[in-house]
């Protein structure tokens, strides 16, 4: 090697060494203007996974405290702390407990306090089980998010059958949707029942 390519060689590493340095400045210089942002970041990026996880943490010990409750209750359905403590830790499925036992005992009062439910399947429930005649049975079959709208549909023209009212059960019959799991039911009324 002559002295010339040594010089070039010496001169390059030089080059290659200055442009490291030259970047570690400009990096350095960097982290010190957004330290505390980067610093900021990270620590609220901590607190975040923090925060959730303990959220996580304390929903799912209500769960478990809820379905502990709830178990109470299936053992001693008159454990009114049990009842208390279900409600205070999942209202909805407290109106869903309360619903099965109205239910089980008929009881028409326990059904009317569960009309206005916030959880909206135990409500529409309600409806429908407290709808006794076909007028009603209609004006729930009628509402939108109705979950039994086609049952209510024929349980009201069977209704109507049975006071001979002919005309008016096929006009409800005919309401019925298409695409209804009852339509063999319906089809078997409109032949027998509603000529």
């Amino acid at each position: 090697m002559s002295l010339k390519e040594n010089i070039n060689m010496v001169k390059e590493e030089l080059n290659s060494e200055e442009k490291f340095f030259e970047k570690a400045v400009m990096t350095e210089k960097f982290v010190k203007k957004y330290k505390n942002v980067m610093i900021a970041s990270v620590v609220a990026v901590v607190l975040v996974v923090g925060a959730n996880f303990a959220y996580n943490m304390n929903e799912e010990g209500k769960v478990l405290a809820a379905n502990e409750a709830l178990s109470k209750l299936y053992s001693n359905p008159s454990d009114s702390a049990a009842l208390s403590e279900l409600k205070r830790l999942s209202p909805d499925l407290h109106d869903v407990w309360l619903y099965s036992q109205a239910i089980a005992n008929n009881d028409t009062a326990a059904l009317n306090s569960l009309k206005n439910s916030n959880a909206m399947i135990v409500s529409d429930l309600a409806k429908y089980e407290l709808a006794g005649d076909p007028a009603a049975l209609e004006e729930y079959a009628s509402k939108q998010n109705a979950i039994y709208r086609d049952l209510a549909l024929v349980k009201s023209a069977v209704m109507l059958l049975n006071e001979n009212k002919v005309d008016k059960a096929k006009a409800v019959l005919s309401k019925v949707s298409a695409e209804s799991s009852l339509n063999e039911l319906v089809s078997v009324l409109k032949h027998y029942g509603v000529n």
